[in-house]
């Protein structure tokens, strides 16, 4: 299983938010690229940018930085936040980017997602799946920075993007996101169970390196962790034994 560190930039620095809430920030470098140059000690191969400027209002401001980050490193960036159309998509591919995450679109305008699929192959595209859990254990994906909740299930989005060559979801169960409470193994769980072949990331709750064991357990490929790592949770020197023994 992969480990994949994540940064999340904010004004140009490095930071978390709780839940999604952009009130509840908080700021852990003025510098990203030392904190990335730190990630790349670990022994991973790939690193998890989200550009939350980005996200909320669709500019990429953080582009100088991000690119920067790219061209400093041997990391895979993987990059989401406010990827909107073909031309911010390209732009961030021409920066270093390895992967872009589209997340909200895929569900309101799932046909141009479907299309970057087709145009660009499954590898260059993730798909986010942030969800929520009902009373009735169904998990629907929310859309819109965790504000909104679809009618579509994680399953019913993933089966539908299979055709048009889906490889890469990144699934975060909102409830457990900056929460420190553990990852929804049986959200991972069921989604492998249906979709052996998927390249699932898991997202939301690492505390650990015994959550990301767990995680190795239930045959993810995949699993970000921001906070943990950010808060020495987990160390370098846990990560780096945890990769060598995969």
């Amino acid at each position: 299983m992969r480990v994949i560190p994540a940064i999340d930039l904010k004004g140009g620095q490095c930071v978390r938010l709780y839940q999604g809430d952009f009130e509840q920030v908080t700021v852990y470098s003025d510098d990203p690229l030392a904190v990335a140059r730190q990630f790349t000690e670990l022994g991973t191969t790939d690193l998890h940018i989200v550009d939350l400027d980005g996200a909320r209002s669709g500019t990429q401001d953080n582009r100088r930085i991000i690119a920067g980050i790219a061209a400093a490193t041997d990391l895979d960036i993987q990059l989401g936040g406010g990827i909107r159309d073909s031309a911010t998509l390209e732009a961030w591919f021409n920066s270093g980017v390895t992967r872009c995450v589209v997340g909200s679109l895929s569900i309101t305008e799932p046909d141009t997602v479907k299309a970057w699929l087709v145009r660009y192959g499954g590898d260059r595209i993730v798909l986010a799946l942030d969800v929520t859990i009902g009373d009735d254990g169904v998990p629907l994906v929310t859309t819109h920075g965790w504000t909104s909740s679809s009618t579509s299930t994680v399953f019913e989005c993933i089966e539908d993007f299979g055709a048009a060559g889906l490889r890469h979801v990144l699934c975060t169960d909102v409830s457990r996101d900056g929460a420190m409470s553990g990852p929804n193994l049986a959200l991972y769980r069921q989604i492998l169970g249906r979709f052996g072949d998927l390249q699932l990331q898991a997202s939301g709750g690492v505390r650990s390196i015994d959550d990301l064991a767990a995680l190795r357990a239930e045959g993810l490929p995949a699993a970000i962790t921001g906070r943990a790592l950010l808060d020495g949770k987990i160390t370098a020197q846990e990560v780096r034994s945890f990769q060598q023994n995969a």
